[in-house]
C-alpha cells in the first residue's frame, strides 16, 4: 500500500486506488462553475462534491418530448436562433454534404499556401503585358492537383458518411403513442422509454427501469468503453422494477429525473427521480451507458437521460484535431523560403532589365517593339514576367506526387499479410493517408494496458499447497518433465474444456482424496467468491466481477469442486461428485484498502469456518503464530512473482458459535450506522479476520498478447520510449510492466510521493534564485537522477493531479489570485504555485523527470488525464508521439497524439473509429514503425530532396540565360517542355522511388532497430538537406547552360551551317537536363526492380518521342501558333558534335555526385550503409536463426511482492447478501406504500 503523507496544506496525499474523476474538469467548466463564487472563509468546511446543487441542472421528463422543447431549455446558437439544449441521438463525424463539398473543399485546399500561389500565377498569366508563358502551363497542373485531392477527400468523407449512417440507422424499440415501435437510433430523444434485448448495443445513456431478470438485474459488457470483456451488473430501482413491467405501466410513467449536467466521468452519476411526490436517489449502478452491450438479459426497459453528443462515451472523445506531419510543416517553411528567393531573383533581374534597356535596349533600333514604355515600367513588367518564368521552383506537381506516394504507402500497410490476424480475420488498416512518414519519426509511445498489452484473459497457472508447489509439467506419479501434456479432464463432466493445466500429479493427488490440505484448498476456491452462476443449455456459465475470480472458480471446477448455485444465504457445490450446501452467515467483500475478501460459512455438520483470500502483504499480517508453511509459501510466492504471475494467499479460521454470535451483533450494528458506514464495517471485519491458518497460494497469469515483450524490447532498442497509461490499479500495472519487459530488475522505481518530493525541492530551489536568473530558460537543466543506472516512474492519477496542480481547489486559488481576491503565497514552503509561470515550470520539471526514465507507468488515470499526459510531452519535448489503445477511454489520447493507433478485432470499435491506423495485435506495432514507418520516411525524404534538386536545376537555367537575353524574361526552353517536364519527363522514376525504394529489406529493418534513429533525429530531410539540394541544383543548372553555350559559340555544323540558334540551344539544354536528372535518380535508387528500370528508360524515350512529334512539320501546319519549334530537334540532334556536348555535360554534372557518394560510403558509412554492405551475411544468419528452436522467454530473478489477483472494483457481495438477484419476482404487485417504504432498506443493502 502506498505511504500516506501530509502535504503543505495539511491534506492527506492522494489515494492510489481512486481514479481522480472529481478533478477531471476542463478550465471552461471550472470557469463556469466558479463565476461569482465568493471566497470562502479560511476555516469554512467544504461540502462534499456530490452534494453541489449546481451539478443538478439537467431535467428529464419521461414520455414527454414537448417538455424538453420548452423555452427554459432553449439555448442561443447564432444571433436570435435558438435550439433545445438537449442533443438529438444522431451522431455526425463527416465534414461535407452535397451542397458544401465543393466550396468547403476548395476553401480548405486554398488554405495551403502553394495552391494560392499557383492561383495567383494563373491570374498573372492571363494579363497579356506580363505573361511570358501560356496560361495552360499552370491551369492544367492546378486542376489536376485540386481534382486528385478533392477525390481523395470525397472518398474519405463518404466512408465517414457510411459509418455514421450505419450507426444512426440501427433499430431500437421506443415507446411512442402508448406502444413500443421500432425506431432508428437517430430519432431517439431525451425522455423516451426504450426496450432493449439481449446482445443489443445501448443507444444512449439510459436509466434502467426494469428487466426480465429477477429484481431488475441487467448484465452489460463494457468492451466498447474500456476494452474489458468481463460482465458488469446494473440494477434498476426496486420501485420501478415492481411497477414498470407492462407496456401500459411504462406508457403511464411520468417521473421527472433531475441529475448532473452531461460530463465525461465514466465512474460517476448523481441524480434523483421525482415520481408520485416521492424522491428516489440515483447513481451509476442504475445507468446503462451508450456503447455497452446487453448480455444475459432477455429484455430491459429504460429512459433516455443523455443522447448523442451528451453521452459519456462521446464526451470522452476529446476534440478531433487536424494532424500534420513534421515534414509537411517543414515543406511549408521551405515553400516560403523558395518564394522569398523567387522574389529576390525576380527583383534583381527586373532591375537588370531596367539598366539594360536604359543603356542598350532603347538605343538599338532593331529592338524597338512599338511600345513607348520607359525603363522603370519595363523593369516592373519584367519582375512579374520572371515570377511566372521561375514559378517552377515551387512545382505544383510536388503536392500531387506527395499525395500519390502517401496513398501507395497506405495501401502497402493494408496489404501487408504479416500484419493480418487470421483468428479474427482482421487486416491492418491505414485509416488516413497523410501521416505515413511520421511513423518513421516516433519518439514516445503511450499505450493502454487492458486489451492492448494484455488479452484480459486470466489463467490459473500454478499454486502452492501446504508448502509444496504445483504447476510445472509432471506425470501422474510426480516425475518432472521438460514438455508435458495437458491434463485430460474427461473424468469431470463439469470441466471447462478450454482450461489447460500441465501438472498431472496434482490432479491425481486431489482425486485420491488423501491430502486434506489440497481438498481444503479447492473447497475454499469454490466457496469464497462473489460469482453468480447461470445454467445455460446444460452448461454452467459463471458471471464474475473480475476475470481473476472467474479463473480461480473455473480452476476449482476442473479439479472436481464445482460451484453450482447460490441463494441469499446458501452456497451449493459439488465436491468430487458429492453435492453439499453451506449456509452463508456473512460475506466480507473486497475493497481496495482491505485487499482481501472473506466468507463465513456454517458447514452441514454445524461447524462455523471463515475462509479468506487476499494479497500476501495483508494476509501474512493476520496469520496465527502457529500457522504452518509460512516460509515455504513465501519462497513459492517470490518464485511466482519472478515469473510475473498474480498471486493470492488462501487461509481459514474455525470460529466458535459464541464468538460468531458476539461478532454478528457488532456486524449488524455497523451495517445500519449512518455515519462513516464503510469505516465501521472495516473495523468489524478486522476483529474476525485474525489468527488465520495458511493453506497455500494461487498464481494466475494475466495473459499478455503474443509477442509483447519482444516488441517492447525491439522498440526500446530503436530509442523509442514507451509509457503505459491505464485505469487499472498500481500493483496490477506494475506486474504487467515486469511481465512485458517494460520494467526490469535493474531499474530503480520511483513512486508518486518520491516524485512530488523531488519536484518540490526543485521548485523551492528555484524560488530562492534571483528574479532575472529564474525566468531565463537557457540555463542547463540539472538531471533529477544524477546517479548512474536505469530509472522508472510509477505514478497514479491522484498523484498526477497533485504534482501538476490540477486539483480544483488549487486551480481555484490560482484564479482568485489572478483576480486579485487572494494574495500570492509569500512563504517558499507553500506547496502552491505562486503564478502561472511557476505552474508551467512545475509541468516542465515533471516532463523532464519522466523523460529521464526508461519506463513510465501512469495508473488509475482518467481518459482526460491520458490526453493531458500526451499533450504535455508534445508541448514541452516537441516530440513525435503515438498513442495505442482499444477502448473508448483511450479515444482522448489517440486523438491528442500525433498518431493514434486502435486495436481492432475486439468487441469495442470506438478507439478504431478515432484512430489513424488500426490492427489486431500490439506486436504489429514494431512492423508498422520499424518497417513501414522507416521506409515511408526514407522514401519521402529521398523524394523531396530529389524533387527540389531537379526543379532548381530546371528553373535556374532561365536565370543564367537571362544574362544573355537582356533580362527580358524570355524562357530558355520551349513552352511545351516547361509544361510537360514535371508531368511526363521526370516524374515517374522519382515517384517509384517514393513508393518502392528500400535501403534494406523488412527482416533486416527488424533485426537492426538502430536503423530507425535517423528518422527520430530528422536527419534525412531538414534545412541543411534543402540547401544542399539548392546548391546541387545551382551547380547542375550552371553546367547544363554554360557547356552547351560554350559549345555553340563560333560553331560550324557538318553541312556548313551554324546550329547556334536559340531553338537548337533550347533542345540541347533540355536533352542534357533530361539525361542528368534521370541518371541522378538512378544513382539515388537503392532498390532496383524492373519497374524502376523501365521508368528511367521510358522517361527518356517519352521525352524524345514527344519532342520529335511536337517539332514535326505536320503538327505545325495544324497549330501554327502553338507549335513553333518546327524541325529544331531533328536539325540539332543529327550533329555528332552536339551529342558529344550532351555526353560531356551529363558526365560533368554527375561526376561530383558519384565521388561524394563513394567517399561517404567508404569513409563515413551510416548504419544503413554497413547493413547494406553485409546484407548477404545477415540474411544467412536470419535463416539459420529461424531453423533453430526459439529459446523460452526468461523471467527476471529479483524477489519482490507480486500484484494480488483481484478485481479492482467491488464484487457482487452487496447484491448477493441483499438477495435481489436470487429472489423470485413476487407474484402480486405491492401497493405504492409498500414499494416506497422499502427504499431506505434498498439503500442500506446497496452500500
Amino acid at each position: 500500500m502506498s505511504r500516506r503523507r501530509v502535504d503543505s496544506n495539511g491534506s492527506l496525499g492522494p489515494d492510489d486506488e481512486v481514479m481522480p474523476y472529481s478533478d477531471d474538469e476542463t478550465d471552461d467548466e471550472l470557469a463556469e462553475s466558479s463565476e461569482g463564487e465568493a471566497e470562502e472563509p479560511q476555516g469554512a468546511p467544504h461540502p462534499p462534491v456530490e452534494a453541489r446543487p449546481s451539478d443538478i441542472g439537467w431535467k428529464v421528463k419521461a414520455n414527454d418530448r414537448a417538455y424538453h422543447h420548452l423555452p427554459e431549455f432553449q439555448k442561443k446558437v447564432f444571433l436570435c436562433i435558438k435550439k433545445s439544449r438537449y442533443s438529438g441521438n444522431g451522431i455526425k463525424t463527416y465534414k461535407y454534404n452535397a451542397f458544401t463539398f465543393i466550396p468547403l473543399n476548395l476553401y480548405e485546399q486554398f488554405k495551403r499556401v502553394a495552391n494560392l500561389y499557383f492561383l495567383a500565377l494563373l491570374i498573372l498569366q492571363i494579363i497579356p503585358d506580363i505573361s511570358t508563358l501560356p496560361w495552360y502551363t499552370t491551369l492544367i497542373p492546378l486542376v489536376v492537383v485540386l481534382g486528385v485531392t478533392a477525390i481523395k477527400d470525397l472518398a474519405d468523407d463518404l466512408a465517414r458518411h457510411r459509418m455514421d449512417k450505419e450507426i444512426n440507422n440501427r433499430k431500437c424499440d421506443v415507446l411512442l403513442d402508448g406502444r413500443f415501435q421500432q425506431s432508428k437510433w437517430m430519432n431517439i430523444q431525451v425522455g423516451d422509454v426504450v426496450r432493449l434485448k439481449k446482445d443489443d448495443f445501448i443507444p444512449a445513456d439510459i436509466l434502467l427501469l426494469s428487466s426480465s431478470n429477477p429484481n431488475s438485474l441487467c448484465y452489460v459488457e463494457t468492451a466498447e468503453l474500456d476494452g474489458e470483456t468481463n460482465l458488469k451488473f446494473k440494477l434498476g430501482l426496486r420501485v420501478t422494477d415492481e411497477r414498470l413491467q407492462e407496456e401500459r405501466q411504462l406508457a403511464e410513467f411520468n417521473a421527472l429525473i433531475e441529475c448532473e449536467e452531461p460530463n465525461n466521468r465514466l465512474d460517476k452519476f448523481i441524480g434523483t427521480m421525482l415520481w408520485n411526490r416521492e424522491r428516489y436517489p440515483l447513481d451509476l449502478d442504475n445507468m446503462l451507458l451508450r456503447g455497452c452491450k446487453i448480455r444475459n438479459t432477455e429484455t430491459c426497459h429504460g429512459i433516455v437521460i443523455f443522447a448523442g453528443a451528451d453521452t459519456k462515451i462521446m464526451r470522452n472523445g476529446g476534440k478531433t484535431r487536424f494532424k500534420r506531419t513534421k515534414i509537411d510543416e517543414l515543406m511549408n517553411y521551405m515553400v516560403y523560403t523558395i518564394f522569398a528567393l523567387l522574389i529576390l531573383i525576380s527583383a534583381g533581374l527586373a532591375i537588370g532589365h531596367s539598366f539594360w534597356y536604359e543603356e542598350i535596349g532603347s538605343n538599338a533600333w532593331y529592338l524597338y517593339d512599338g511600345k513607348n514604355q520607359d525603363a522603370s515600367y519595363r523593369g516592373f513588367l519584367s519582375f512579374w514576367g520572371y515570377i511566372i518564368v521561375l514559378n517552377t521552383m515551387v512545382p505544383i506537381s510536388l503536392y500531387v506526387s506527395v499525395e500519390v506516394i502517401r496513398l501507395g504507402q497506405s495501401k502497402f500497410i493494408n496489404w501487408d499479410l504479416q500484419m493480418y490476424f487470421p483468428e479474427k480475420d482482421t487486416p491492418a488498416k491505414a485509416r488516413t493517408t497523410t501521416l505515413n512518414e511520421q511513423l518513421g519519426q516516433i519518439e514516445y509511445i503511450f499505450s493502454d494496458k487492458t486489451g492492448t498489452l494484455t488479452q484480459n484473459v486470466m489463467q490459473f497457472k500454478k499454486c502452492t499447497i501446504a508448502g509444496r508447489s504445483y504447476g510445472d509439467p509432471t506425470t501422474t506419479e510426480g516425475v518432472a518433465l521438460d514438455r508435458g501434456k495437458p491434463v485430460d479432464w474427461s473424468w469431470n463432466r463439469y470441466a471447462d474444456r478450454k482450461f489447460q493445466f500441465m501438472d498431472n500429479y496434482l490432479v491425481a493427488h486431489v482425486r485420491s482424496k488423501k491430502d486434506k490440505d489440497a481438498m481444503e484448498f479447492f473447497k475454499l476456491l469454490s466457496l469464497c467468491h462473489t460469482i453468480m452462476v447461470e445454467h445455460k443449455e446444460g452448461e454452467l456459465v459463471y458471471q464474475a466481477a473480475s476475470p481473476d475470480e472467474g479463473a480461480l472458480v473455473t480452476a476449482a471446477r476442473n479439479f472436481g469442486y464445482v460451484f453450482l448455485s447460490r441463494t441469499q444465504d446458501t452456497i451449493t457445490v459439488k465436491e468430487m461428485e458429492q453435492e453439499a450446501t453451506y449456509e452463508m452467515l456473512a460475506l466480507l467483500d473486497f475493497n481496495s484498502d482491505r485487499k482481501r475478501m472473506s466468507i463465513i460459512l456454517k458447514f452441514p455438520d454445524g461447524r462455523i469456518r471463515l475462509y479468506c483470500k487476499g494479497a500476501d502483504t495483508v494476509i501474512y499480517e493476520r496469520l496465527a503464530p502457529n500457522s504452518r508453511h509460512k516460509e515455504s509459501t513465501q519462497t513459492a510466492l517470490d518464485g511466482f512473482a519472478n515469473e510475473t504471475l498474480r498471486t493470492l494467499c488462501l487461509c481459514y479460521k474455525d470460529i466458535s458459535v459464541g464468538e460468531y454470535e458476539a461478532w454478528s451483533r457488532k456486524h449488524k450494528d455497523a451495517q445500519v450506522t449512518m455515519v462513516d458506514r464503510d469505516a465501521a464495517l472495516d473495523r468489524v471485519y478486522e476483529e474476525i479476520e485474525n489468527n488465520l491458518m495458511l493453506i497455500g497460494a494461487t498464481a494466475i497469469e494475466d495473459k499478455l498478447q503474443d509477442g509483447v515483450p519482444e516488441t517492447i524490447a525491439k522498440l526500446a532498442k530503436a530509442d523509442i520510449k514507451i509509457w503505459v497509461l491505464t485505469g487499472d490499479k498500481k500493483e496490477t500495472a506494475e506486474n504487467i510492466g515486469y511481465s512485458c519487459s517494460l520494467l526490469t530488475d535493474d531499474m530503480q522505481i520511483h513512486y508518486g510521493e518520491d516524485v512530488n518530493e523531488k519536484l518540490r525541492s526543485r521548485q523551492a530551489t528555484r524560488r530562492f534564485e534571483p528574479q532575472t536568473f529564474r525566468h531565463s530558460k537557457k540555463k542547463p537543466v540539472e538531471p533529477f537522477f544524477p546517479e548512474p543506472g536505469k530509472n522508472a516512474l510509477i505514478i497514479t492519477g491522484g498523484w498526477l493531479n497533485e504534482i501538476l496542480y490540477e486539483k480544483k481547489k488549487k486551480r481555484r486559488r490560482l484564479r482568485l489570485r489572478r483576480l486579485g481576491k487572494r494574495p500570492p503565497p509569500s512563504s517558499p514552503q507553500d506547496g502552491q504555485p505562486m503564478d502561472d509561470w511557476e505552474k508551467e515550470m512545475r509541468q516542465i520539471d515533471f516532463v523532464d523527470m519522466a523523460c529521464e526514465c526508461e519506463a513510465v507507468i501512469c495508473c488509475r488515470v482518467t481518459p482526460k488525464q491520458k490526453g493531458n499526459v500526451v499533450s504535455l510531452v508534445k508541448k514541452y519535448k516537441k516530440a513525435v508521439t503515438l498513442s495505442i489503445g482499444d477502448g473508448a477511454n483511450d479515444v482522448n489520447m489517440i486523438k491528442t497524439a500525433d498518431i493514434g493507433v486502435g486495436i481492432s478485432g475486439q468487441e469495442g470499435m470506438q478507439a478504431v473509429m478515432s484512430s489513424d491506423y488500426a490492427f489486431a495485435q500490439f506486436r504489429y506495432l514494431q512492423r508498422l514503425l520499424l518497417v513501414h514507418g522507416r521506409w515511408s520516411y526514407i522514401r519521402m525524404c529521398k523524394f523531396l530532396r530529389y524533387f527540389f534538386f531537379k526543379n532548381f536545376a530546371f528553373t535556374l537555367v532561365h536565370f543564367w540565360y537571362s544574362f544573355f537575353s537582356g533580362y527580358s524574361s524570355q524562357v530558355a526552353y520551349e513552352n511545351w517542355f516547361i509544361t510537360l517536364y514535371n508531368l511526363c519527363y521526370s516524374s515517374l522514376p522519382v515517384l517509384l522511388v517514393g513508393l518502392l525504394d528500400q535501403d534494406v529489406n523488412d527482416r533486416l529493418s527488424l533485426k537492426f532497430p538502430k536503423l530507425y534513429l535517423p528518422g527520430q533525429q530528422g536527419a534525412l530531410f531538414n534545412y541543411s538537406n534543402f540547401f544542399i539540394s539548392l546548391f546541387h541544383g545551382i551547380f547542375v543548372s550552371l553546367i547544363i547552360f554554360f557547356i552547351p553555350y560554350g559549345a555553340f559559340l563560333q560553331t560550324m555544323g557538318q553541312d556548313g551551317e551554324a546550329p547556334s540558334d536559340y531553338q537548337s540551344l533550347a533542345v540541347v539544354t533540355a536533352s542534357c537536363l533530361i539525361f542528368t536528372v534521370n541518371l541522378q535518380i538512378s544513382l539515388d535508387t537503392s532498390y532496383w526492380t524492373f519497374v524502376n528500370c523501365f521508368a528511367v528508360l521510358g522517361s527518356i524515350a517519352i521525352y524524345f518521342g514527344i519532342m520529335f512529334d511536337f517539332h514535326s512539320a505536320g503538327i505545325h501546319v495544324i497549330f501554327p501558333s502553338v507549335f513553333t519549334f518546327t524541325g529544331a530537334a531533328s536539325n540539332a540532334l543529327r550533329q555528332p558534335y552536339l551529342w558529344l556536348t550532351i555526353i560531356l555535360t551529363v558526365g560533368i554534372s554527375l561526376l561530383p555526385v558519384i565521388c561524394i557518394q563513394f567517399l561517404h560510403k567508404t569513409i563515413w558509412p551510416s548504419v544503413g550503409d554497413k547493413v547494406q554492405r553485409n546484407r548477404k551475411k545477415y540474411e544467412m544468419e536470419l535463416e539459420e536463426g529461424e531453423k533453430k528452436k526459439p529459446s523460452a522467454f526468461e523471467r527476471g530473478r529479483r524477489s519482490r511482492r507480486s500484484a494480488y489477483a483481484f478485481s479492482h472494483s467491488r464484487g457482487y457481495a452487496d447484491l448477493i447478501s441483499s438477495g435481489r438477484s436470487i429472489r423470485r419476482r413476487p407474484p402480486a404487485r405491492g401497493g405504492p406504500q409498500d414499494s416506497i417504504r422499502e427504499v431506505p432498506q434498498r439503500e442500506a443493502e446497496n452500500i
